[in-house]
C-alpha cells in the first residue's frame, strides 16, 4: 500500500469515528432537549389546566371541564389530555366523569407518591411522550386548596395525564442530524481530495525513488525520479537524479578500471554493483596473497601458498604445478592436486623431458582445454578418472615462461571455472614477478656456492652447509666419510700444455668425481686441484672402495686436448667423522693428512687415516 492510499485510508478512518461520535451527540442531544422541551410543554399545559379547574370551581362552570379539556387538545402537539380524581376527591365530591378514574399504574403510583412522571411510549404505532402531573394541596394562594377540600395540605387532589406526539421532533432531529453529517461529510471529502492532491507528489517521489533503488541494487543506476514540486519533494528528485548520476559514473569507472585489471568483460545485464566489488575483493584478497608470498622465504614455500589458495580461495581440488628449468630443456613437476609431486598425472610424462610436448611452455599462451577440448595433445587424463576438461597458464618470468598453472574440471563445472579464469589471472600475474625475483636470488646465491668452471659445490658453499650435515650426523648417529683429493703433478699440464688444457682435464675430472658418488654426496671443488667429498651415511670399507673406483676412474681417463691425448692420476685421503674426531673441520684435516701421506707414498693410490699420522710438532 504506498503512501497516498495509507493517508486516505487513515483520514477515511478518523472521518468515519468522528462521524459516528457526531451522530450519537446529536441524536443524544436532540433526544435529551425533546424530551426536556416536551416536559416543559406538557408542565405548562398541565399549570394552564389547574388554573382553569380552580376558575371553574370559583366560577361554578366546574361542569364544563370536559369541553376545556377537549379544546386544549387544539394546542400544538398534545394528543391527549385527562383529569384523574383522587379518593380524597371522591370521597368529598363523588366519582365525578367516568374518564376521571385512575386506568393504569402509572396514574395510580402518582396518586399515592405524588410525584409527577414523563417518559416516552408508543400509542398506535406513533411514538408520543407522557407526562402524568400531580396537584397536591396547598394552603398557599388565593384561594387556596384548603378553602374547597376537605383534606390536609400535601395530599394529592388529583392529576392530570396528558400525551404530545413527538414524531415531529424526531423527524426535525433526523433531518438535522442528516444535514450536519452531510456537511460534515462534504468537507471531510474536500479535505481528503486536498490531502491527496497535496500527497501525490510525495507518493508520485517516494515512488519513484523506491523504484530507482530497487534498480540500483540490481546494478542499474539510470533511473530518473520526476520533479512533480519546487519546495522540498522536489529538491528530493533533483537530489535523487545527482546521486544516481554520479553513482553510475563513478561505478561505470571504478568498474572499467578494475576490469582492466582483471581483464574480465562483464556480461549484458549483470549487475554493476555486485560485479564491481567482487572484483574489487578479489584484487584485494590478491594484494594480500602477493603481499604473503613476498615474504616467503622460497620458490617452494609460494608454490605451496599458490597451492592453497587454489584450493581454499577458488575450491579446485585438481590442478598441477610446473617448473622450467632455467636451461629451458626440463620441466619439472613442483605439486600435483595440492600435494608435493615430481610426475605427471594429467599430461603424458614426455612433457618432463621434451618441455616443447607442452603447448603453453612453446606457446606463451593460456591454452584453454575447456572450450577446445582437443587443443593440447599432451593433456593425458587417467580414463578411469571420467571426463575432465583442462586450462593451462603461463606464469611468464623474464620474457618466458618460467612455470604452468594446469587446473582441472569436469563438463559439469567447466563454466564455473571459465568464470574464475580473470580472477586466477590476477593471482598468477602478481606471482610471477614475485618468483622471478626468488629465482634469481637464488641463482645469484648458488653462483656464489658453485665453482663456475666445474659446476661444483665450492668451499665457500661447504662452509655453509656444514652445520646441517653435522646437526644431520647426530641427529641420525650415523657418520659421513671425507675424502681429500689432489691430482698428481697438475701442475706440469698447466706449465706444458697451459690453462686451457688444465682447465679440460679439471673439468673432465669433476664429471668422473661426479658420476662415481650418489646423488645425495656431496662434491666439492676445495681449490685448485683439490677435490672434496663426503659421503653421507657411509664410512670404512664402503668409502675405501668409493675412492678406490675414483682412483681407477681417473687413471683410465683420457682428455683429449689440442691434438694430443693427456692422462693423469689421482691421490686421496680418507677419514671419518665423527669416529676420527667429533669436530668436522679437524675430520678434513686429517683427510688431508691422509692425502699427504699418498703423496709420500708415491701418489695414485687411497690412504685411510690412522691416529699414527697424526702429530702435534708435524708440518703438513
Amino acid at each position: 500500500m504506498n503512501l497516498n492510499a495509507k493517508v486516505t485510508l487513515f483520514f477515511v478512518s478518523i472521518a468515519a469515528v468522528l462521524l459516528a461520535v457526531l451522530i450519537a451527540i446529536s441524536l443524544y442531544a436532540f433526544r435529551s432537549f425533546s424530551i426536556a422541551s416536551a416536559t416543559e410543554h406538557i408542565r405548562t399545559a398541565g399549570e394552564i389546566v389547574r388554573v382553569h379547574l380552580t376558575e371553574s370551581m370559583i366560577n361554578g362552570v366546574i361542569n364544563k371541564r370536559e369541553s376545556f379539556l377537549k379544546r386544549m387538545l387544539e394546542v400544538q402537539g398534545l394528543k391527549s389530555a385527562r383529569v384523574v380524581r383522587s379518593p380524597e376527591v371522591v370521597k368529598q365530591f363523588g366519582q365525578g366523569l367516568s374518564v376521571e378514574s385512575a386506568a393504569d399504574d402509572i396514574e395510580r403510583r402518582v396518586l399515592t407518591e405524588g410525584k409527577p412522571y414523563f417518559g416516552i411510549q408508543t400509542s398506535d404505532g406513533e411514538t408520543v411522550f407522557r407526562g402524568t402531573i400531580p396537584y397536591i394541596a396547598t394552603a398557599n394562594g388565593t384561594p387556596n386548596c384548603l378553602q374547597c377540600h376537605q383534606v390536609s395540605e400535601g395530599a394529592v387532589l388529583g392529576v392530570v395525564n396528558m400525551t404530545m406526539s413527538i414524531e415531529g421532533l424526531k423527524e426535525k432531529a433526523l433531518y438535522t442530524v442528516a444535514g450536519i453529517v452531510g456537511a460534515v461529510t462534504f468537507f471531510v471529502l474536500l479535505l481528503i481530495l486536498l490531502l491527496r492532491r497535496l500527497l501525490r507528489p510525495i507518493s508520485d517521489t517516494a515512488n519513484a525513488v523506491e523504484l530507482a533503488v530497487q534498480s540500483a541494487l540490481r546494478g542499474d543506476f539510470k533511473s530518473h525520479v520526476e520533479k512533480k514540486t519546487n519546495d522540498e519533494i522536489g529538491q528530493i528528485a533533483t537530489d535523487m537524479n545527482r546521486l544516481l548520476t554520479f553513482l553510475d559514473d563513478g561505478l561505470n569507472r571504478i568498474g572499467s578500471n578494475v576490469a582492466r585489471l582483471t581483464e574480465r568483460t562483464p556480461a549484458p545485464g549483470e549487475n554493476l554493483l555486485t560485479a564491481t566489488i567482487e572484483m574489487v575483493e578479489g584484487l584485494t584478497k590478491a594484494a594480500h596473497f602477493k603481499q604473503a608470498i613476498e615474504e616467503d622465504e622460497s620458490k617452494t614455500e609460494i608454490y605451496q601458498r599458490l597451492a592453497g589458495t587454489l584450493h581454499s580461495e577458488f575450491g579446485l581440488d585438481e590442478f598441477s604445478l610446473y617448473e622450467i628449468s632455467s636451461n629451458k630443456k626440463q620441466i619439472r613437476t613442483i605439486m600435483v592436486d595440492g600435494k608435493t609431486a615430481d610426475t605427471c598425472r594429467w599430461c603424458d610424462p614426455e612433457i618432463l623431458i621434451r618441455p616443447e610436448a607442452c603447448r603453453v611452455r612453446r606457446t606463451g599462451h593460456i591454452v584453454d582445454g575447456v572450450t577446445n577440448p582437443e587443443i593440447c595433445y599432451a593433456f593425458r587424463p587417467p580414463a578411469e578418472l571420467g571426463a575432465r576438461r583442462h586450462i593451462c597458464f603461463p606464469v611468464n618470468q623474464s620474457g618466458s615462461v618460467g612455470s604452468v598453472v594446469q587446473l582441472l574440471t569436469t563438463p559439469d563445472e567447466q563454466d564455473k571455472l571459465l568464470d574464475m579464469i580473470p580472477f586466477i589471472n590476477v593471482y598468477l600475474r602478481e606471482t610471477a614477478p614475485v618468483l622471478e625475483t626468488k629465482r634469481l636470488m637464488e641463482s645469484l646465491r648458488d653462483s656464489t656456492l658453485r665453482d663456475p668452471m666445474t659446476g661444483l659445490n665450492n668451499r665457500r658453499f661447504l662452509e655453509e652447509y656444514v652445520e646441517t650435515l653435522v646437526a644431520s650426523v647426530q641427529r641420525k648417529r650415523t657418520s659421513a666419510a671425507i675424502l681429500m683429493l689432489d691430482l698428481d703433478y697438475f701442475k706440469m699440464v698447466n706449465d706444458t700444455y697451459g690453462h686451457d688444457a688444465g682447465d679440460a682435464v679439471l673439468k673432465a675430472l669433476s664429471t668422473v668425481l661426479k658420476r662415481a658418488v650418489r646423488a645425495s654426496d656431496l662434491v666439492i671443488r676445495y681449490g685448485g686441484e683439490e677435490f672434496l667429498i663426503i659421503l653421507i651415511d657411509s664410512g670404512g670399507e664402503a668409502a675405501e672402495q668409493v675412492a678406490e673406483n675414483i682412483r681407477l676412474s681417473v687413471e683410465e681417463l683420457k682428455v683429449p686436448v689440442s691434438g694430443i691425448v693427456i692422462q693423469k692420476t689421482i691421490s686421496i685421503g680418507i677419514s671419518d667423522f665423527p669416529t676420527d674426531s667429533d669436530t668436522f673441520w679437524q675430520a678434513v684435516k686429517f683427510a688431508d693428512v691422509a692425502l699427504y701421506q699418498a703423496k709420500e707414498r708415491g701418489r695414485n693410490r687411497v690412504i685411510r687415516f690412522a691416529p699414527a699420522m697424526w702429530s702435534d710438532n708435524k708440518e703438513y
